[in-house]
């Protein structure tokens, strides 16, 4: 196999801030049906987006455009300044993939095989300011495999497995990392210790992320901003934070008084709170306020696309039950 030309650089598309994924007005049709209708978004250097939606909303498609394996109907696409359906050597050696489906190695022993990728990139070293890519110990550290390098991979747990798949993914050190459901099978440990690797591969080595999950607290945790996708369309944009305010999610004040045990859904739990010992003071006890989740604004966000209404309130939600008396 030969070795590919690559040209390296610090940054991907250049200073700090700049757009290291430009999508402009994306269509897919398959057959009669369109699986994206006018998606556009940018993802900017150091970013970690998380990508998320329900099954058939348009989600692989899009990520497989950004990727190169998948001609768009129509829109624009630039990733590290390139159309990735005609990027070649030096544009893939920038990107890394980890796909939800694992690619058997089984013959393999993991340390070997890790030596083997990195082998790839090691020549380019002080290239362009390219570091090189990661040395094998330092790499099984990050994905907590330091004591199974000289274990065939066909030995490994399926959690150990998909370990593996990201270390081969960040081998390299790529500028934009496509990461598809990459703890499926992990431990909560691992899932902590991958999480530690996300942040310090974004922090301090200004690598961009692409996250898919179906795990909504993991992109609360590790997403900077987060795209809902639904039906082929962007229907919310922004942190975990403001798609909450933007779908006026309701907060669950639970409280008891007098024996009985109350429960209100208000727009404000701070001020309906506040106006719940103005009223009773110490004749409240076992005071609870829920704040609206990610899950739950994702859930009403999608609720809503399928109607067809828009994504955002514009009027306060309406408070119910157990108002003070």
């Amino acid at each position: 196999m030969g070795e590919p030309e690559m040209a390296f650089d610090s940054g991907g598309t250049g200073g700090g801030g700049e757009a290291v994924v430009d999508v402009r007005d994306l269509w897919m049709r398959y057959g009669e049906k369109d699986v994206l209708r006018g998606v556009s978004f940018e993802i900017r250097r150091g970013e970690v987006l998380g990508l998320l939606g329900p099954n058939g909303a348009g989600k692989t498609t899009t990520i497989e455009i950004m990727e190169g394996f998948r001609q768009p109907s129509s829109g624009h696409v630039r990733v590290l300044g390139e159309d990735p359906l005609h990027g070649g050597d030096a544009w893939r050696a920038r990107v890394g993939v980890v796909l939800q489906s694992w690619r058997d190695h089984s013959r393999w022993r993991v340390g070997a095989l890790l030596e083997q990728f990195a082998s790839y990139y090691r020549p380019y070293t002080g290239r362009d300011g390219y570091p090189g890519p990661y040395q094998v110990a330092e790499l099984l550290a990050r994905v907590g495999l330091s004591d199974k390098a000289a274990l065939r991979v066909g030995a490994l747990s399926g959690g150990q497995r998909r370990r593996l798949d990201v270390a081969v993914g960040i081998v390299g050190r790529p500028r934009l990392l496509f990461l598809d459901e990459p703890t499926t099978g992990f431990d909560p440990k691992a899932r902590s210790d991958f999480h530690d690797l996300v942040h310090a591969l974004s922090d301090l080595e200004d690598t961009t992320v692409l996250l898919t999950t179906h795990d909504l607290a993991e992109a609360e945790k590790l997403a900077d901003r987060i795209l809902i996708l639904d039906g082929g369309k962007i229907v919310a944009d922004g942190s975990a934070e403001q798609l909450a305010r933007q779908v006026a999610g309701e907060d669950e004040v639970r409280w008891t008084r007098d024996g009985v045990r109350e429960v209100h859904l208000t727009a404000d739990g701070t001020r309906f709170t506040r106006e719940l010992f103005e009223r009773y003071g110490a004749e409240i006890t076992e005071l609870e306020v829920r704040r609206a989740s990610l899950e739950d604004t994702y859930l009403r966000m999608v609720a809503r696309s399928e109607a067809g209404e828009p994504a955002a309130d514009q009027e306060p939600a309406r408070e119910r039950t157990g108002e003070p008396a």
